[in-house]
């Protein structure tokens, strides 16, 4: 069974700490979620959303608690729909400190992601909680009356986004090939002896995302008994701690056959160690981090395309393409990529759909200054 990462052990140890601080219904709340197999790493983040709200409530005088594990669910329960607006603009108006002295306004991703934590939190009390008299502890859903905010985008216009930060096409491939045969000819001779030291791990990383369209966290989770050689195939930990078999390409699983060859010669991890990618850190090796194969997938991103970088989850975006190119469907690529939902999915249709809406357009006549 693949291995918790490190982001989400963090998480877990987040979501410890962070409770102490949290009223009794919040406790409740969590307590539930993670019984509900609800993701850690979802939780804490819903967990620094509630803080940020509680810590509004007593900011803006909707409660007399000192602190915010005295707050009453009473509070909640009497909330007007535009006192939750009010909390809603402050959001979006409110400038966020990326990077010290730099500030940016907070994104509208951002926002919705605080309002999906509210209503959560709202539905579990009015419809799931349950006092001594075995009702819930209020019914008044304020947050049912919230919408979250439109973004400015239209389909076409997230697919031409997205785009410009994928592999497509051939592109796939001769990246790999870039890393396997020319990308050492730009390093300097300590910098190629590094290189070289992780060459086929990195590789199959890369491989590997771009052969599967796994999440980062699934692949760094990996154990080697995970993978099926044979059938090609890999059993991953979803979100939600589902357990998944994920078919692969040959590619990648050849890729991942040739860095298994040499695994234990490069890194000598002890008998129990048993991840997949693993690292060299003080002599001994360990896991490999999701930050470190985020900075992995940047660094020869940026070398092959020359400067524009991209991230695992573009790497994700390259596959869902080049499968629904190569004649996938829409359901197959939905359990492929671990979505629950076949909404999700269907965003993808858009990457896939521009190049034939270019050629009916201009099959139909169109000029070609109308068609960009």
């Amino acid at each position: 069974m693949p291995a918790p990462t490190r982001k989400t052990i963090i998480a877990e140890q987040h979501i410890e700490q962070a409770i102490q601080h949290m009223p009794f219904y919040v406790v409740e709340y969590i307590r539930a979620k993670k019984r509900a197999a609800l993701s850690p790493r979802t939780l804490s983040g819903y967990l620094h959303d509630f803080k940020r709200f509680f810590d509004w409530l007593r900011q803006e005088g909707f409660t007399t608690a000192e602190r915010n594990a005295d707050i009453p669910y009473a509070v909640l329960e009497t909330l007007k729909k535009t006192d939750v607006e009010m909390f809603v603009e402050m959001l979006m108006e409110e400038k966020i400190e990326k990077r010290e002295g730099i500030y940016v306004q907070r994104s509208i991703d951002s926002t919705t992601r605080f309002i999906q934590s509210l209503k959560s939190l709202f539905n579990y009390l009015t419809q799931e909680s349950e006092d001594e008299d075995g009702e819930c502890y209020f019914y008044r859903n304020v947050m049912s009356k919230i919408k979250s905010p439109k973004k400015a985008e239209s389909a076409s216009s997230r697919s031409k986004r997205i785009s410009a930060n994928m592999l497509n096409g051939d592109e796939r491939d001769e990246f790999l090939n870039f890393l396997r045969f020319d990308y050492v000819n730009t390093l300097d001779s300590r910098q190629a002896a590094r290189f070289e030291h992780n060459r086929l791990r990195d590789i199959a990383i890369l491989s590997l995302l771009l052969g599967s369209g796994l999440r980062v966290d699934e692949a760094a989770g990996l154990l080697i008994n995970d993978l099926d050689m044979v059938h090609a195939d890999v059993r991953a930990q979803r979100k939600g701690k589902k357990l998944d078999t994920v078919s692969i390409t040959r590619t990648a699983m050849e890729d991942l056959q040739n860095y298994m060859a040499e695994r234990e010669q490069l890194y000598k991890p002890d008998s129990k160690n048993l991840f997949l990618f693993l690292t060299k850190y003080r002599g001994k090796a360990n896991a490999i981090s999701v930050e470190a194969i985020e900075k992995i997938v940047k660094k020869y991103t940026m070398s092959f395309t020359k400067g524009r970088e991209m991230s695992p989850h573009k790497m994700r975006h390259s596959f869902a393409k080049g499968f629904l190119d190569s004649g996938g469907s829409l359901i197959a690529l939905r359990d492929q990529l671990g979505h629950n939902s076949i909404e999700t999915t269907a965003l993808y249709t858009n990457l896939s759909q521009e190049e034939q809406r270019f050629i009916l357009r201009r099959m139909d006549g169109t000029k070609s200054e109308d068609i960009e």
